[in-house]
């Protein structure tokens, strides 16, 4: 493909509450093994972007770990590779990544260094399934200098926290409002941006003479009639994991077969990095409904409508209803946990109860004995 990718995944959000105390957003854990940033990565390979680059910042130790080898997502080329690059202190700069056009700024020289035409922007935040090539045909038939990927939410969604969109007949975005008050428009901006090479060294080098640093606001919106930017319409699964709500509500979406089918069963793959655990273990009394169970598990009690990540353990008589349960969690016999997130690497002590609602998800923190 005639592109390089771009993966931002320097960002916070204070949505995220305590789940972002230990991690990067695109570090979240998804579907029992995945992380969230595979999406992108997986999507890059698949359509045959052989240069990608990831922004790292905040909390950036675990998501660094996972992209430790790029062989999973089949990056290990002789020719391209996947790049992790971090704010770097120099004699002309000590700044963080200031936002999303300063953190491509602190990194023009990969821009710079490149030979391909085009550059795929895309966030470590998404969940999705999409060939970037069919983006950058549309972006070329259109003749535009932007193309920004969008999906129509349904009436209802919580659309305030994307960039909402308006278009007209041929597809030109029109309105373009960043994190409105109020909402105009269900379509939103999904975070995947085309946008041709030399255009992209020149407006990132036009919002660091200027001291702007944000790469929707200072450019899609700044721009948006001085630039012919176009709209292109996703109609497959798309989800924002950046709020609890939203983060809770993905991983419940692979309790339905239709959405695991599309995404592990229907080509191309998502692809992450593997360990090597034995399969989950079902002991006797044992009782699993409508569950996504994870490598190295063990389950000695009741888990019913929950996904649990890798190296979980449910004592004898728990009851685990409507929750997550992320990676390495121990929970204790005769322990209720229900409408909840328990965090990585927890140890749950016996006869605990931790009850959230559909409306108001916990999230349980407990320190962990194990590792003290």
């Amino acid at each position: 493909m005639r592109a390089i990718g771009i993966v931002l995944a320097g960002g916070n959000s204070k949505r995220m509450k305590e789940l972002s105390n230990k991690r990067a957003i695109a570090a979240m854990p998804i579907a029992g093994s995945y992380r969230s940033i595979d999406f992108a990565l997986s999507n890059m390979t698949n359509s045959h972007i052989q240069n990608v680059a990831v922004l790292t910042q905040y909390n950036s130790r675990s998501l660094h770990l996972h992209l430790s080898s790029s062989k999973w997502w089949n990056f290990g080329r002789k020719q391209g590779g996947l790049f992790v690059f971090t704010p770097t202190i120099t004699s002309e700069s000590s700044d963080w990544y200031r936002g999303t056009a300063d953190a491509l700024y602190q990194n023009l020289t990969f821009l710079k260094s490149s030979h391909e035409p085009y550059v795929v922007i895309a966030a470590g935040d998404g969940v999705y399934k999409l060939d970037y090539g069919k983006v950058l045909e549309y972006h070329i038939e259109k003749k535009a200098d932007i193309t920004v990927v969008c999906k129509t939410l349904a009436a209802g969604e919580e659309v305030t926290r994307f960039g909402l969109i308006k278009t007209n007949k041929d597809g030109r975005i029109t309105q373009f409002e960043e994190k409105p008050m109020v909402a105009s428009s269900n379509k939103v901006s999904c975070g995947i941006y085309v946008i041709r090479r030399r255009l992209l060294i020149d407006l990132i080098e036009r919002c660091a003479m200027e001291d702007r640093f944000d790469f929707v606001n200072d450019i899609l919106v700044r721009y948006r009639d001085l630039k012919k930017i176009y709209a292109y319409q996703m109609d497959t699964y798309w989800r924002n994991i950046a709020s609890v709500e939203s983060y809770y509500q993905t991983n419940m979406d692979f309790l339905k077969p239709e959405v695991r089918d599309y995404f592990f069963r229907k080509y191309p793959d998502i692809y992450s990095k593997i360990e090597d655990l034995p399969p989950a273990k079902y002991n006797p009394g044992a009782v699993v409904k409508d569950s996504l169970i994870s490598a190295g598990a063990i389950i000695n009690g009741v888990v019913e409508h929950s996904v649990l990540f890798k190296k979980a353990y449910i004592g004898n008589n728990c009851m685990i209803k409507n929750s997550i349960i992320l990676n390495d969690v121990y929970i204790g016999d005769n322990t209720v946990i229900e409408n909840c997130i328990v965090e990585s690497r927890d140890t749950i002590q016996a006869n605990s109860t931790y009850i959230g609602t559909m409306d108001n998800i916990k999230i349980v923190q407990e320190k962990n004995k194990r590792y003290t």
